[in-house]
């Protein structure tokens, strides 16, 4: 099949076009190389065999060209990165919903024959994860106040009852509760597409990430996923720094995984016109991430727990995985072997840590406080 990924020079969306290529699919990428991912030039590993339009997802034009004869659309083009979207809002909606939103009008004026849309969402659009009080069953707490924040009382309580609340696993019935710039825009990427899907019957999936790891994670980006944000601290000799008291928990996935996942919806009609969460299905501490990276590395350093909170941050999500599970998926590498692996790639990266500076952006924005 002829395929399109857009971000296909991106952390996933590479690994994606690799998969897609091994398979014998003809794969063409179109990708902005963004300066804060790629310093503005294409980088070493793309994969000579795809065809590369370098462009922005929002030019009306380079969309036809790049949706030309296409069967298969993988939708990754993003701009990522939960703190930097509290202010730079315009910039996170047009790329993430604007662009999206011209993908779609292109697809549907221009009357484009596509069998099958799959669109990189994302699991923050949840919020807060599903809870369980003892007293009152499944609840789906807010995000957490000022107030008990400034107390330093980090766990969940039950909204009902107030009583300690319980993490449990993630649905993708979950109320949906985003509480940054960057969510709000992945909730609408993901409800623009399934919408148009729906409308025009072009067979649509949202598969909503939890935390991907990986090679080809842009080391020196600081608004990029923790594991590569604490592998620039760690290969600099600094220490990881970790909000709050580093008990918060994420489910952390290896983006092998979160390819095969694509592959499987792609051709799989069960998965159409629905929504997947993608991760483990186990939550890891981001305390117990940062020690484990330390000890790969081989570093002396020691996570800093600043004790502080960001605006916005929630306390505890892990996907419940049983809907992928039905379609056959299973989670194949594991925490301890997926970092190992990480560790052995950013060996041989440049890294520049940049997470000081990013951090008194966040401040002076007044959002990190404590």
């Amino acid at each position: 099949m002829n395929i399109l990924v857009t971000g296909g020079a991106g952390f996933i969306g590479s690994h994606l076009v690799d998969a897609l290529i091994a398979q014998g699919h003809q794969v063409r990428v179109l990708d902005v190389l963004d300066a804060q991912v790629h310093e503005g030039k294409p980088p070493t590993y793309l994969n000579a065999h795809a065809e590369y339009l370098w462009g922005d997802v929002r030019d009306r034009n380079l969309l036809r060209k790049a949706l030309a004869a296409i069967d298969v659309v993988f939708h990754q083009a993003a701009a990522v990165g939960v703190g930097q979207s509290m202010y730079q809002i315009e910039r996170y909606v047009q790329a993430n919903v604007v662009g999206t939103s011209i993908l779609l009008d292109v697809i549907v004026n221009e009357r484009l024959p596509i069998k099958k849309l799959v669109v990189a969402s994302s699991m923050s659009i949840y919020g807060e994860g599903r809870y369980h009080c003892a007293a009152c069953g499944p609840v789906f707490p807010a995000l957490r106040s000022e107030t008990q924040l400034k107390q330093r009382r980090w766990e969940m309580d039950c909204p009902r009852c107030q009583r300690p609340a319980t993490p449990e696993p993630t649905p993708e019935d979950k109320p949906l509760a985003p509480t940054s710039i960057y969510a709000v825009s992945k909730r609408d990427q993901e409800e623009l597409c399934l919408c148009v899907g729906r409308s025009y019957r072009i067979p649509t999936v949202a598969l909503r990430y939890f935390n991907v790891y990986g090679p080809r994670q842009a080391l020196s980006n600081p608004y990029t996923g923790v594991c590569a944000i604490f592998s620039a601290r760690i290969k600099n000799s600094n220490p990881p720094l970790i909000f709050e008291d580093g008990r918060q928990s994420r489910d952390v996935m290896h983006v092998s995984d979160i390819v095969r996942a694509n592959l499987l919806v792609m051709s799989d009609a069960r998965a159409d016109d629905q929504v997947f969460n993608v991760g483990t299905g186990q939550p890891t501490s981001i305390l117990q991430v940062a020690r484990l990276l330390g000890r790969l590395y081989g570093a002396s350093v020691e996570p800093v727990l600043n004790q502080k909170y960001r605006a916005g941050d929630i306390r505890h999500c892990y996907a419940d995985i049983q809907a992928i599970r039905r379609l056959g998926f299973t989670p194949e590498v594991t925490l301890d072997e997926g970092l190992k692996g990480l560790v052995e790639w950013g060996r041989e990266q440049a890294a520049e840590d940049r997470v000081e500076a990013a951090a008194k952006e966040l401040e002076s924005y007044g959002l990190t406080s404590g």
